[in-house]
Parts: C-alpha cells; structure tokens; sequence
C-alpha cells in the first residue's frame, strides 16, 4: 500500500498528516485556517487521495507557519509513499476548467524541487488565509 504518516512538531507549529495513494478521496481536515482546509479537501477529492491533516499552529501570529509546515510534511508524505516510483509516469499535466478559474498543473516528481506560481491577487485575504 502507498500510505504514510507524518509528525512535524516545531516551536509554531505542530501538525499530524496521513496519505493515503490507492484511497478514494475521504478526508479529514482541521488547520484551523477555513479556506485552506477547503483547498486541501478538495485536493483530496479530486485526486483521489485519502488525506488527514491535523495542525495546530500560532494562526494568533499568521497563517505562514501553519500552512508552511503542512506543506513540507505533504511533500514528505509523497515521497515516503511514492517509495521507488515504480509503475509511475515521472511526469504529466492537467488543465482544469472549474467555476470561474483555469488550473493548470504540471507535476514532475523527478526529484528537482521547484515551483512557479503565477497568479494575479486581487485581495490580502480569503477568509481568514493571507
């Protein structure tokens, strides 16, 4: 099975994570940060992932930390699950039309770590998420 679990205590943050690969989409999330448990939710249903994520993080101070550290134990849990990749196309890509949005993702899981992210704001907040 392509699961793991995750700890990540530090002094702002301390977060409980589960994946599951092979599930099919049910998920369990609290970070305490509405519009993030919603995109991680989501994440987990149209992936078909079985996801839980548990953080509890200084949101008196910012939401960085939290959604930071949920981000670095996401992508610890992948590569833990992935284990050798097996059976798995290196790379690949998705456009998705969804309400008044366009997604466009590119994935390569060589191992390179890298990200662009562009995207024009047009407010400081979404809910309670800077």
């Amino acid at each position: 099975m392509r699961i793991a679990e995750k700890n990540r205590d530090t002094k702002e943050t301390k977060i409980y994570e589960k994946i599951n690969l092979d599930g099919n989409g049910n998920s369990d999330i609290d970070t305490g940060i509405g519009f993030f448990d919603h995109m991680l939710t989501l994440f987990a249903f149209h992936s078909n992932f079985d996801l839980v994520v548990k953080a509890d993080g200084d949101l008196e101070v910012c939401d960085h930390h939290t959604i930071e550290d949920c981000g670095i134990l996401l992508g610890k849990l992948f590569l833990e699950a992935l284990g050798d990749k097996k059976g798995i196309a290196r790379y690949g890509s998705m456009n998705l039309p969804m309400d008044e949005v366009l997604c466009n993702v590119t994935l390569d899981i060589s191992g390179r770590p890298y990200l662009v992210f562009n995207c024009e704001l047009t407010r400081e907040n979404i809910g309670t998420m800077s």
